[in-house]
């Protein structure tokens, strides 16, 4: 049974936020409000976790693109190639934001992504989901929840989130409804920034 914990975006409480942190320290599997979607996540240092989480998502790991979620552009180093000023402008104008913002990725990847030449990072506008990332200290990864109802796509109501994975994950955060587009994904690994995915968001360019 997965637990259920209410937490308001206007005001975090910090005591949630060290249960939700102990949870993900422990391996946990967490589902969390974002700036878009309602999406699945771990301890990006906890390889079992990351496990669970593709399984859940029906992919193999290494093959998985998941996105790397920071709290701000300071953990960019840890995990992305050093990247020129233009390319730091465009994404400090953005962030947060609802943006996925594909990266080279840089030899400190964890293991299992050491194969991937690049790395989607996301700094969501969400209170919530940052606070998380902060007192967590590294960041989370992370995968929108679809839905298997195709007209539906993404359940925004997190009691029926919780009904659906209850069994499946061990904390579903009521962060109240979510959204139901996800984020614009951009490529910044060639000359010009690529649109790959049209989602939440007007990119300022």
């Amino acid at each position: 049974m997965a637990e259920f914990i209410k937490i308001y975006e206007e005001n975090p409480n910090p005591k949630e936020i060290k249960r939700v942190v102990k949870i993900l320290r422990d391996g946990g599997v967490i589902i969390y409000p974002s700036d878009t979607v309602y999406a699945l996540g771990c301890d990006i240092k906890n390889n079992r976790a990351m496990e669970r989480v593709a399984q859940l998502r029906g992919v193999k790991l290494e093959k998985a693109n998941f996105s790397f979620v920071c709290e701000d552009l300071s953990n960019l180093s840890d995990y992305v190639k050093q990247i020129d000023t233009p390319t730091f402008k465009l994404l400090k104008r953005n962030l947060p934001g609802p943006y996925t913002f594909i990266l080279p990725g840089n030899n400190n990847l964890p293991t299992v992504f050491k194969k991937k030449k690049e790395v989607g990072i996301r700094v969501p506008d969400n209170s919530i989901t940052r606070a998380i990332v902060q007192e967590l200290g590294n960041p989370i990864i992370s995968t929108s929840i679809k839905d298997e109802d195709e007209v539906i796509e993404y359940t925004t109501d997190p009691e029926l989130i919780l009904e659906k994975w209850d069994s499946l994950v061990d904390l579903v955060i009521d962060g109240g409804y979510g959204g139901n587009i996800p984020s614009t994904v951009i490529d910044l690994t060639g000359a010009e920034p690529v649109v790959i995915r049209e989602g939440k968001g007007s990119l300022e360019l």
